[in-house]
């Protein structure tokens, strides 16, 4: 059991983060993308139950177990398209709080030069992250 369930305790701002999340959702960037992005910042975040709930989202959209096997070491993987790897590459300076170094971002440029995708993509990585900061604390488990 949750410490707090945020649904009740904060109804506002917790539905306002998931109306966020529908947004980027129903946006431009592919799912296959937006799901791995969730699972990369929930397993360097330790969240088990964004962890749990994307994997197997990303499953039921198609998304092969190897390749989940294989997204903790994703930049010594061959299984990863350059797409990914800008997206991954982005997210991992995100959660890990360090700067978007030049190259990381002329990568992301270059792999999504559309700019809504691409900003669907920041959108992305800063609310998954957002999302797991409410879960760890609050100690949220799969279900």
């Amino acid at each position: 059991m949750a410490r707090l369930a945020m649904d009740s305790a904060a109804p506002e701002p917790y539905k306002a983060i998931l109306q966020a999340q529908g947004a980027v959702d129903t946006g431009p960037l592919a799912a296959a993308v937006r799901e791995l992005v969730k699972i990369r910042a929930s397993q360097l975040n330790g969240c088990v139950f964004c962890v749990d709930l994307h994997t197997r989202e990303a499953r039921r959209l198609g998304e092969r177990q190897e390749r989940l096997d294989q997204l903790p070491v994703w930049e010594e993987s061959e299984l990863f398209a350059p797409r990914e790897r800008a997206a991954l590459a982005y997210t991992e300076a995100v959660t890990r709080g360090v700067r978007v170094s030049e190259e990381t971002w002329q990568q992301v440029c270059a792999q999504f030069p559309d700019e809504a995708e691409r900003g669907h993509l920041v959108a992305q990585a800063a609310l998954i992250n957002t999302l797991n900061r409410l879960a760890v604390p609050l100690e949220l488990k799969p279900r």
